[in-house]
């Protein structure tokens, strides 16, 4: 069984991410799978849209619900990546019992990067253009997708990115433009469009908006609730999403 880089990294880093899909197998719902975890509705959304865009496929496949949630069941991929994930568990206690020293185990916690960015999706290095110190990266996401992220040359060497090589895009919510699906991009911006599958409002700050691009990947994007209101925008509408290249952050595994 074949999977991208860093969702193999993710699975032994974060098994119990990985653990939510056997709730979401046993329950068929992500409420009840979040409840059975013993971690909040939000929370396993979040583990969910993480899983998937760092996948080549969906791992979970859902219906939107009402206010008590959707149904959710694993897609075949998502089937087979909880297989590997039950038999990464029996090896387990052996690879603990295997370190010499708690410290090891210490030190490895510390080398595992995690992010504050809430969208992180999985691509592979298609091109990389050169504009003076700063290099332009195209990442091609599943599905054909693309974007492209300007960093520095000097950090496009210290990752080592070269055409061909796995890594991820990531983007702060805050940083992620709603648009109408007829306005115009603006000029060398990234633009994604995606379908509206939730809008959580809060008593004070911006709107949550989940967008579901056509690749199963989502993105979520922080806006203000009169934007959603002059755009009319609502759940189940088409959107697009843009962002500039400079607001993208790139990482790859150690």
């Amino acid at each position: 069984m074949h999977l991208p880089t860093l969702l193999a990294q993710h699975i032994v880093r974060r098994p119990q991410r990985i653990a939510l899909l056997q709730h979401i197998a046993e329950q068929g719902s992500i409420t009840a799978a979040a409840k059975s975890a013993g971690i909040s509705y939000k929370a396993a959304w979040d583990a969910i849209d993480e899983l998937n865009n760092l996948a080549q496929t969906p791992l979970v496949e859902r219906s939107i619900g009402g206010k008590g949630g959707g149904g959710a069941r694993l897609s075949v991929a998502g089937e087979r990546v909880l297989r590997l994930y039950q038999r990464l568990q029996a090896l387990q206690n052996q690879v603990l019992d295997a370190a010499e020293d708690s410290q090891d185990l210490d030190l490895l916690g510390r080398l595992m990067l995690r992010t504050s960015a809430r969208n992180q999706l999985h691509g592979t290095v298609i091109a990389i253009h050169g504009h003076g110190h700063n290099d332009l990266i195209q990442l091609e996401l599943p599905g054909g997708l693309t974007l492209h992220a300007q960093i520095t040359h000097d950090s496009t060497q210290r990752l080592e990115l070269a055409i061909g090589s796995p890594a991820v895009a990531l983007i702060k919510a805050g940083w992620l433009q709603l648009t109408s699906t007829a306005q115009l991009p603006g000029p060398d911006h990234n633009h994604l469009h995606g379908q509206i599958e939730q809008i959580v409002h809060t008593d004070n700050g911006p709107s949550e908006v989940r967008i579901s691009l056509p690749n199963g990947q989502t993105l979520c994007a922080l806006t203000e609730p009169q934007h959603l209101e002059t755009l009319e925008l609502h759940v189940g509408d088409e959107t697009q999403v843009q962002f500039s290249p400079s607001m993208v952050l790139l990482g790859t595994a150690l």
